[in-house]
């Protein structure tokens, strides 16, 4: 009789606790919604089909600051002049599932579309699979007008070789897919060349690929926490790189038909 109560105690218990269980913390357990980058690239080209100037932002590094993440979401919702947002990587601090979690619905908040890279930090523990389950493949592309957006997985450190960082086949492929559709290029990454976790054994591989994309514009990128503008090669594109969210600043970048310009807004 005895045990007939303790096993009756102990199931009720564990059917009236499901709440209260904890979850390992790197269990890409996903709620809410997931492939982001792809539902907001459907925005952004159907937005931007056959505009022929186009403007952007770009942000940092917003791990650890969600309260600046947040403040930078209302200030962007404040604006009506802004196409979509570039997230350059970096969500999270330690990979941690709720980490993105968390950011993915702060920058949810956001009136107009957006897409993430994936940083250096968001690779530890599962966090590339978090990453992947919430917002997409590591490498993707989308138009907006007439301008491709290359958007590349540069994060070579967390691999250890494993697989392709920068993927140069990837890179290959986006020369020509899709060719009708764009005469202009922006490619954008969390890291760029000669940064710690960038494969300098193949910068002038990755140069040689950038070069070649149609009109290529410039690149912009994260990971310094520190707004740069650089010129890495000697071949006049310009590197520029966003602050992290601590510093509350972002990046606007407006592409004409004739050229483009970029702000360094603080909010």
């Amino acid at each position: 009789m005895m045990r007939k109560s303790l096993h009756a105690l102990l199931s009720c218990f564990l059917l009236s606790g499901c709440d209260m269980i904890d979850y390992h913390p790197y269990d890409v357990r996903i709620s809410g919604e997931t492939e982001v980058n792809a539902h907001n690239i459907e925005r952004i080209e159907s937005n931007c089909k056959d505009k022929t100037t186009i403007r952007f932002a770009t942000m940092g590094d917003s791990q650890r600051w969600y309260d600046e993440t947040e403040d930078f979401v209302k200030a962007i919702n404040k604006r009506n002049d802004i196409d979509f947002v570039i997230h350059g990587g970096d969500m999270s601090d330690f990979g941690l599932t709720k980490e993105f979690l968390w950011q993915r619905d702060i920058m949810n908040g956001l009136k107009i579309p957006y897409v993430v890279l994936i940083g250096n930090h968001d690779c530890l523990g599962t966090g590339e699979k978090t990453y992947e389950a919430v917002f997409g493949p590591t490498n993707f592309s989308f138009i907006a007008g007439n301008v491709k957006f290359i958007c590349l997985n540069t994060n070579a450190l967390e691999y250890d070789y494993s697989e392709p960082v920068p993927d140069f086949t990837f890179m290959e492929q986006e020369l020509t897919d899709r060719q009708d559709e764009f005469d202009k290029t922006v490619i954008s990454m969390h890291a760029c060349p000669y940064t710690d976790v960038f494969n300098n054994n193949v910068i002038k591989v990755f140069q040689y690929y950038v070069k070649q994309y149609p009109g290529i514009l410039f690149c912009t990128a994260a990971h310094t926490h520190h707004f740069r503008d650089d010129v890495i090669f000697d071949d006049g594109i310009h590197y520029v790189t966003s602050d992290c969210m601590d510093l509350r600043t972002y990046l606007v970048f407006t592409i004409t038909p004739e050229k483009y310009e970029y702000e360094l807004v603080k909010y």
